[in-house]
């Protein structure tokens, strides 16, 4: 900036001044009519960018955001609990967006919605509700419901309470319920070395699940090889992360990934899954958090289902086995038909 002169300066913006002038003299560009084809969701009409704030059951909002024009509806159920949508962003770089409209949503407590202090609603019946609300809002009649991780089990949940609304389901990295959890990840943990594990006993003995010891603990023996192997993890996870809800979390889960003490604990589905009839993709991890052999036990079980391993991948396939993840997931939701 040494160059810089008053004068100098003067000049310049004397010549920016004078822009505006020739401007004015310019002809303005064609533009079409619709140039923007994704619905408000606003009765006045006004554009928002597809984003829109959705009355629920008991008063709340929640945000949810239009992803493209295409004619095969796809909605995302983000995991946690307590997550958002953030970490299923790097969908927008795979989705034929012609032909396949997305919806992110982030559910109450999460993200752009609402957040009430008020434990009471963290319950598996009142999120399964919040889903049909959101389905009503957004119209979709017949549509592609996907779930990841805890939206995975939400999913299962809505699947066996509103299977006449889908046309397709994918549940990514969850089992058929909370006890199998529990126990590969307690096979996970047995396979730690012995001074690691102790050492992670001493911190939940004494409930210290905040101790940065024990966080460091986590991420670097079960998180970076279990949940995602990329090192740095992609900014929308971490972002993800950072924005987590820890009391709807510790609510419906617990303390973290492998201490399960929460209002979730005893959810189980094995009995139920031969009722869904709906098209069916199982997606899981060659070192998911979630146990291969369950998720292949599920396609088992679910009549018209197939299951894909993403060999190098783990709870967060999407991220760290990309390739294999979408070349499942495209072609079974543009599988699915038109939007009605």
């Amino acid at each position: 900036m040494s160059g810089m002169t008053r004068r100098r300066m003067l000049a310049a913006s004397g010549a920016v001044a004078a822009l505006p002038a020739f401007a004015e003299t310019a002809p303005l560009p064609v533009v079409d009519e619709d140039p923007h084809p994704v619905p408000s969701g606003r009765v006045d009409g006004v554009r928002t960018g597809g984003s829109r704030r959705i009355p629920i059951s008991g008063g709340y909002e929640v945000w949810a955001k239009q992803i493209g024009t295409g004619d095969i509806p796809l909605l995302t159920l983000h995991g946690g609990p307590g997550a958002t949508h953030f970490y299923l962003e790097c969908f927008e770089d795979f989705m034929p967006t012609d032909r396949i409209c997305f919806y992110y949503y982030d559910q109450l407590g999460c993200g752009f919605s609402d957040a009430p202090n008020d434990p009471s609603l963290w319950t598996l019946e009142r999120f399964r509700q919040e889903v049909e609300d959101v389905r009503a809002a957004l119209g979709l009649d017949r549509f592609v419901l996907y779930g990841q991780s805890w939206g995975g089990l939400l999913a299962i949940e809505y699947a066996l309470k509103y299977p006449q609304y889908l046309s397709g389901l994918v549940i990514s990295s969850m089992t058929a319920s909370y006890p199998s959890y529990v126990a590969y990840a307690n096979r996970l943990r047995g396979a730690l070395p012995d001074e690691v594990n102790d050492a992670m006993k001493r911190y939940e003995e004494q409930g210290k699940f905040d101790a940065p010891e024990y966080q460091d603990l986590l991420m670097t023996q079960l998180y970076a090889k279990h949940l995602c192997r990329l090192d740095p993890w992609p900014e929308p996870l971490l972002r993800a992360f950072t924005h987590l809800n820890q009391q709807v979390y510790t609510t419906m889960q617990g303390p973290s990934e492998f201490q399960v003490t929460g209002n979730l604990k005893e959810w189980d589905r094995w009995s139920d899954l031969p009722r869904i009839e709906v098209p069916t993709l199982l997606l899981v991890g060659g070192h998911d958090t979630m146990s291969v052999d369950d998720i292949a036990r599920m396609g088992t079980l679910m009549p018209n289902s197939r299951v894909v391993v993403c060999e190098k991948g783990s709870h967060m396939c999407m991220y760290d086995d990309q390739q294999t993840y979408f070349d499942a997931l495209i072609p079974f939701v543009l599988a699915r038909g038109t939007k009605a």
